[in-house]
């Protein structure tokens, strides 16, 4: 058994298709960095395809029937998609699974410092990184700020062509020896990976920290944000820039976060293009799968049985025992990334039992 490139399957007609769902989803990672902005953005195309809030079907107490469509947002990093179908709930349904979240660089909750004439911010890094890769890579800084009054506000500082770019500067090549000499994983320790955030004094020798000074006035001035309002803030930085065709036959996509939302935008798009079921079709989209599924948006939470007893409530059957025989009828689909075989390290594959690069889907039995 050798398996085929979809390439040489593929006709023009399926090749232009191709080309055209790759730009839709390009699209798709390079405006949804952070599990925020996807559940957002699967909203927003949810509710032009006619899905509407789940929590405000409730609350209208008007029972649902088969082909209603309806979605649920959970804390904002969570959604799941239901199509209603026309067999009770209690046969089970059929689900596909995706995780929006992507390992990143978090900013700590006192994060900014002075320290020899710059200005820093302190990071943590969030999921499985290779730490060294995110040294002098040009960063955005996404995410939502808490003020006082009760109002949350999206920032997004990096992505405009007029944006400043954020970075985590690396030793020169000369004076490296001693970093040279350490193994992938001590090349850089975590607790270094501080960010370069400005070098512009104020004009006043008794501010003892004159940088950090200036810079809090940029903030106050651009952002409206005070040196508080990182206590309630939820920033992440993710590589800057747009998701790019690769290759010089662009048979590649170069973007951030493909880990796992080429799983989540095919699941929402598939979800999405279904007009009619028989069994109840759902799609969930969670956060957190990079750190184990904790918290109260991963899925270790109730988010999703409390979500499937609601809208067992809303066709006429709010038992506790209807939701069980629900769940344990369903069939579910996870999916994730694989690898794909690379010919520069083909001593990590197997070549007989590897994915490739064009050959459709992968199937992991085991990792």
């Amino acid at each position: 058994m050798k398996q085929k490139s979809c390439w040489i399957k593929y006709d023009a007609k399926e090749t232009e298709a191709c080309m055209n769902y790759a730009a839709g989803y390009m699209d798709f990672i390079s405006r949804c960095k952070t599990e925020r902005e996807c559940t957002d953005g699967i909203v927003e195309m949810a509710k032009k395809a006619g899905y509407r809030n789940l929590k405000e079907a409730v609350r209208s107490g008007r029972r649902i029937s088969a082909g209603e469509k309806l979605y649920h947002v959970n804390y904002g990093k969570t959604v799941t998609l239901f199509l209603v179908g026309g067999e009770p709930l209690e046969k089970g349904m059929k689900i596909l699974g995706a995780h929006i979240d992507s390992p990143r660089v978090d900013l700590k909750p006192n994060p900014l410092y002075e320290q020899d004439g710059q200005a820093l911010l302190d990071t943590r890094y969030y999921g499985g990184i290779k730490k060294y890769q995110w040294l002098t890579l040009p960063l955005a800084m996404h995410g939502v700020v808490a003020k006082k009054d009760g109002s949350v506000r999206k920032l997004s500082v990096g992505e405009a062509d007029d944006d400043p770019v954020l970075y985590i500067s690396d030793i020169l090549p000369h004076v490296a020896q001693k970093q040279m000499e350490k193994k992938a994983r001590d090349f850089v320790d975590g607790e270094a990976m501080n960010v370069l955030a400005g070098g512009i004094p104020v004009a006043n020798p008794d501010v003892k920290e004159p940088v950090k000074e200036y810079l809090l006035g940029v903030l106050k001035e651009k952002y409206d944000m005070e040196e508080e309002d990182f206590l309630s803030a939820e920033l992440e930085l993710v590589p800057a820039g747009r998701a790019r065709s690769a290759g010089l036959d662009a048979s590649f996509i170069a973007g951030y976060g493909q880990d796992d939302r080429v799983c989540a935008y095919s699941s929402a798009m598939a979800m999405l293009e279904l007009e009619k079921t028989d069994r109840t079709c759902a799609c969930v989209l969670v956060d957190k799968e990079e750190i184990g599924s904790a918290g109260a948006t991963g899925m270790t939470s109730r988010y999703f049985e409390n979500s499937v007893a609601e809208l067992m409530a809303l066709t006429g059957d709010a038992s506790e025992l209807g939701v069980r025989r629900c769940l344990e009828n369903s069939e579910m689909l996870s999916s994730d990334v694989s690898a794909a075989f690379d010919p520069n390290f083909s001593d990590c594959f197997e070549p007989k039992n590897s994915a490739y690069l064009g050959c459709g889907l992968g199937f992991n039995k085991y990792t």
